[in-house]
C-alpha cells in the first residue's frame, strides 16, 4: 500500500517495452494476457510509460472493504479496475467512443466446468480453459500480447512481452487460448515456486 511510483519502477522493469509500444502504433486496443505468477500485479506500473488507458479485469470481492482497498491500491498507478460482470459494457463503450485501451487478463485460473467452452492439456491434465480474453479480443479486434514475469532477486522482477497475434480474427477459435496456457506452463516449469498454486487450477480435469 505504501509502495511509491519511484520504488515500483526500480523493482519492476520491462526487458522489451518497445514490443508493446510498437503495438500501440497499430491503432488498435490491446489485450495483455498474464499468469498469476510472481508479482504479476505490479504490471500496472507500465501505465507510467504507455499512451493507452489501462484497465485491469478482476473478480469483485465479496467483502466491500477489501474490494475498495484493492481498487485504491491499483488506481494510484493509473489503472482502472473493472469487474468481470461490467467488462463487456466498458469495452463496448470505449470502442464506440474510439478510445484506445489496454486490458489486462489473468486468465490462467479454472472456470466453472459447466460453463467451459474449451478444454486443453495443462501440466499433464486436460482442464477447462478461460476463453474470455480471446473471444473479447476477436469481438473488438484487439491485438493480443503475452507478458511473462520473471523474478530477478528478492523484491525485484522483470517482465517480457511476446506478441501472440496482430490479426486475431483470422486465428482459429481457441488457438490464442491454447498458446497462452502453453506459455503459462513453460513459465511454471522454469520456476514453479513462484506460481499462485492456491487457486486450485486442477479442481476440474479429464484424465
Amino acid at each position: 500500500m505504501n509502495l511509491s511510483q519511484k520504488e515500483i519502477e526500480r523493482r519492476f522493469t520491462f526487458s522489451n517495452l518497445d514490443v508493446y509500444l510498437d503495438l500501440e502504433k497499430k491503432g488498435k486496443s490491446i489485450a495483455v494476457l498474464i499468469a498469476h505468477y510472481a508479482s504479476y500485479e505490479w504490471v500496472i506500473s507500465m501505465n507510467r510509460v504507455i499512451s493507452f488507458d489501462g484497465f485491469a479485469i478482476y473478480k469483485k470481492l465479496r467483502n466491500p472493504y477489501f474490494d475498495k482497498l484493492i481498487k485504491d491500491i491499483r488506481s494510484k498507478f493509473k489503472a482502472y479496475l473493472i469487474n468481470t460482470k461490467e467488462t463487456i459494457d466498458v469495452m463496448k463503450k470505449n470502442d464506440e467512443e474510439g478510445r484506445l485501451c489496454v486490458y489486462g487478463f489473468a486468465s490462467d485460473q479454472s472456470p466453472k466446468a459447466a460453463k467451459a467452452y474449451h478444454w486443453a492439456p495443462f501440466m499433464g491434465h486436460k482442464v477447462p480453459i478461460h476463453t474470455g480474453a480471446e473471444m473479447l479480443s476477436k469481438r473488438f479486434d484487439m491485438n493480443v500480447i503475452y507478458l511473462k514475469v520473471k523474478k530477478i532477486k528478492r523484491g525485484f522482477y522483470e517482465a517480457t512481452f511476446e506478441v501472440l497475434s496482430e490479426d486475431v480474427r483470422s486465428v482459429p477459435d481457441y488457438q490464442i487460448s491454447d498458446m497462452f496456457i502453453k506459455r503459462v506452463e513453460e513459465q511454471i516449469r522454469e520456476s514453479p515456486e513462484f506460481y499462485l498454486w492456491t487457486h486450485k487450477r486442477w479442481k476440474h480435469k479429464k484424465d
